[in-house]
């Protein structure tokens, strides 16, 4: 570990690694010294990341995986323990945002993806890595959340809610290894950034009105390198 590279000999995984924070976050965790594992479902999209990450001298390992298949997740653990001893950073930025309408209008189909991707695959993420980070010497869990999880707003029920739940298993699982390990969970919520789901609910945006992926993913790697409690939750504004 150096000053220039602080995670160097680290592995991370990143989900939702193809674009946006998680793009920008698994590229500056690699900046950082870390061997990077993306995960998202698109092959060509995680190659475009690797290859700008080995084009500046990093390291990484793309998994293609739809976390919302079945045994997926469990899946990728099994290969990842197969390779590495420990996993030091994961971060879950993988997200679905179901189309803003009125609760008595949410479209089911869309809200089980949004369940199944914000929800259960978290759960299984967590579950499925817990002794890999345990194994850490310092294991760190950040979670990429939303403010409409903490404070509803009409239109945004269907992923609001997701997002609650989102945090409530984050903030559980970091009460329960609290004085059992020094395995830390934090939440992040990275306020207005220029993402594609930002496009999506916002239309009528400028893109450059807000900031880019890249200072919410320089802020997760600050936020690595502080002796911050377990339960830590910020916005990145």
């Amino acid at each position: 570990m150096t000053d220039t590279k602080p995670l160097a000999g680290r592995t991370a995984l990143v989900t939702g690694a193809s674009k946006g924070i998680g793009a920008a976050t698994a590229i500056a965790l690699a900046e950082a010294g870390a061997h990077v594992i993306l995960t998202a479902r698109k092959v060509k999209a995680l190659e475009a990341i690797e290859d700008r990450i080995h084009d500046a001298g990093g390291t990484s390992t793309i998994a293609p995986v739809d976390l919302t298949e079945p045994d997926a997740i469990s899946r990728l653990a099994s290969a990842i323990a197969g390779r590495w001893e420990t996993l030091d950073v994961l971060v879950i930025s993988a997200a679905y945002l179901p189309e803003l309408t009125p609760l008595p209008q949410i479209d089911p189909k869309q809200f089980n993806t949004a369940i199944m991707t914000n929800v259960v695959a978290t759960q299984a993420l967590l579950a499925a890595f817990d002794p890999l980070l345990r194994r850490a010497e310092a294991g760190r869990i950040i979670g990429l959340t939303s403010s409409v999880g903490a404070n509803p707003r009409s239109f945004w029920s269907a992923y609001g809610s997701t997002k609650a739940a989102f945090d409530n298993l984050l903030d559980s699982y970091a009460a329960e290894v609290e004085k059992l390990s020094p395995l830390r969970v934090a939440i992040v919520d990275p306020g207005a950034t220029r993402t594609d789901m930002r496009a999506r609910a916002y239309p009528g945006e400028k893109p450059e009105s807000v900031k880019p992926p890249e200072v919410v993913a320089k802020r997760i790697i600050a936020l690595l390198a502080e002796d911050f409690t377990t339960g830590h939750r910020e916005r990145v504004d």
